[in-house]
């Protein structure tokens, strides 16, 4: 099976093109404002109008009111919606769009259960959870071994990882877990001298790199 790749927090145009050249079969535009890597709607449909055809546009959230949403979607031809927060499932799945759901890997969280709620999502994104940090995009991996056999099941094409990938470990990643698709933001982002990255700015080479090593994972 081929791992599927999304690179999330696209803000430049170019940056949109070094994915899908590099095979990315998605990126995803932030439309939240406690993030540099949040996009306006201009930005947006420059990045989606300069991508190939058949590369999917993936839309995050985090806890937006409805008509915010419905904002976005007239603005920016979205493929998917991405919820990073505590919606309810019934906020999720209004909008005509399918849609994919953050479950956050934290200590006192039922994985089964929470993922339960979320039936009616198309896949699940588990991601690292950092206290009083970002929802996401936060560089940070957690324990792959937390996740339950039922969540890891390749067939039900369900399982989303993110949180804390790079270039150096989403190999090991793939093998272990067998995801449907593989997310990244951060560990293809442009590291400075100082070891600081720039959120939202991503780096060619990275990328390039990152989709190797995941291809050379389901080889």
């Amino acid at each position: 099976m081929r791992t599927r790749v999304k690179i999330c927090g696209i803000t430049r145009v170019e940056d949109g093109i070094a994915a899908a050249s590099a095979g990315a079969d998605a990126i995803g535009l932030v439309f939240w404002s406690g993030t540099p890597r949040c996009v306006s709607f201009g930005q947006a449909r420059a990045i989606v109008a300069a991508l190939p055809a058949f590369v999917s546009v993936v839309g995050l959230f985090v806890d937006p009111q409805p008509e915010a949403v419905r904002e976005a979607l007239a603005a920016v031809p979205l493929d998917m919606l991405q919820f990073h927060g505590d919606e309810r499932p019934e906020l999720c799945g209004s909008f005509g769009r399918p849609y994919l759901k953050a479950v956050p890997v934290r200590p006192g969280v039922d994985l089964l259960q929470y993922a339960g709620r979320y039936d009616s999502a198309r896949a699940l994104l588990f991601d690292a959870f950092q206290p009083g940090g970002l929802p996401g995009g936060t560089g940070k991996t957690f324990d792959w071994a937390r996740l339950p056999a039922q969540l890891t099941d390749p067939t039900t094409r369900r399982l989303i990882l993110s949180g804390g990938l790079t270039p150096q470990n989403v190999a090991a990643a793939v093998r272990q877990l067998h995801p449907w698709a593989v997310d990244v933001s951060s560990g293809v982002e442009i590291t400075e001298a100082n070891g600081a990255v720039r959120k939202g700015v991503k780096s060619a080479t990275k990328i390039v790199a990152f989709i190797r090593e995941v291809r050379s994972a389901d080889g």
